[in-house]
């Protein structure tokens, strides 16, 4: 059942990433690439590392993507992708090469998983470590405050113009 799940999400995303390139809308990119990184989040969940699905949903489709969006709808001129240049025929040719050294390393690498591994838990002890007695709590609440005067900053500096 697992590798049909896990089969599933690598077509999404392998569809999803294509789309990425391939469409030339830049709103719909940014909204596959959204897609990508759910389904990355995804096979993360597959390989129980729920802390970094947790991470990529919050960090890559909750804050960069978004910002992404933001940085396209306020930007006006920018209606489609860039034209295609004369980078095309090496972007290309890179990209297959590319292509065939994580093929290969792929193929050669033994992901074997013993059935009996244990499975321990992530979030909970490192939720303790950062938010416990002894951890980050004003540290983070600091940042926060940071982050949402910088973004309040950039909406009067982009509403005075």
């Amino acid at each position: 059942m697992l590798e049909i799940v896990f089969g599933l999400l690598a077509i999404i995303a392998v569809a999803s990433a294509v789309a990425v390139i391939m469409v030339r809308d830049i709103f719909r990119a940014a909204l596959c690439l959204i897609l990508l990184f759910m389904t990355v989040a995804g096979v993360y969940l597959l390989l129980h590392a729920d802390f970094l699905a947790i991470v990529q949903i919050l960090v890559y489709v909750g804050a960069i993507s978004i910002l992404i969006i933001v940085a396209i709808m306020l930007t006006r001129d920018a209606r489609q992708g860039p034209p295609l240049g004369n980078l095309k025929y090496p972007a290309a040719i890179v990209a297959i090469l590319l292509l065939g050294v994580v093929a290969f390393g792929i193929i050669n690498t033994a992901f074997v998983m013993p059935d009996n591994a244990p499975l321990q838990e992530t979030v909970k002890p490192l939720g303790k470590a950062l938010f416990g007695d002894s951890g980050y709590l004003l540290t983070m609440e600091i940042a926060v405050v940071m982050l949402l005067s910088a973004i309040l900053g950039a909406i009067a500096v982009i509403r005075e113009k």
